[in-house]
């Protein structure tokens, strides 16, 4: 007799929050925001190309760092809170280390990071508010930050 039964795969990540990032064109969406935010500062504030990229830069720092290794849990009550403890960093990917979306968001803070200090020349203070930056970011996404707290908050609190 054969078997009918339709074998059913799980989808690679369940949690709501996170899910949205396995979704086809995010990356190119994402880059097209950072580039159109650009275009934005440049328009807006009247400023170098330089100094626009470093706007950006450091805008994107204060609002990833926020939203992806600060704020914890999740805005879903369906989720049982089993996420309350962790950050959407964290949450990605189901924790699973170095895939393919956390390499990209690795690499979109470096790009920043040398399109920024090369168009403003290298120049103090940019260069150093964009080293502080891309440091923080980039340092907040190694592996073996899993979990790690700072300032004495554990992650059993």
């Amino acid at each position: 007799m054969a078997n009918y039964y339709v074998t059913a795969v799980p989808p690679t990540d369940l949690n709501r929050n996170t899910e949205w990032f396995t979704y086809p064109g995010v990356w190119t969406t994402y880059i097209l925001i950072l580039f159109f935010s650009w275009l934005v500062v440049l328009s807006v504030f009247g400023c170098s190309p330089g100094t626009a990229w470093t706007i950006v830069h450091l805008s994107h720092f204060l609002v990833t760092y926020q939203c992806f290794h600060w704020k914890k849990g999740t805005p879903f009550a369906d989720d049982q809170g089993i996420y309350n403890r962790l950050t959407w960093w964290e949450q990605i990917d189901s924790g699973k280390q170095l895939t393919r979306n956390r390499k990209f968001l690795t690499v979109v803070p470096v790009v920043l990071y040398l399109i920024a200090s090369h168009t403003t020349d290298y120049q103090h203070p940019m260069l150093f508010f964009n080293t502080i930056a891309v440091f923080v970011l980039v340092v907040a996404k190694f592996p073996n930050m899993h979990k790690v707290r700072i300032f004495g908050i554990n992650a059993d609190q």
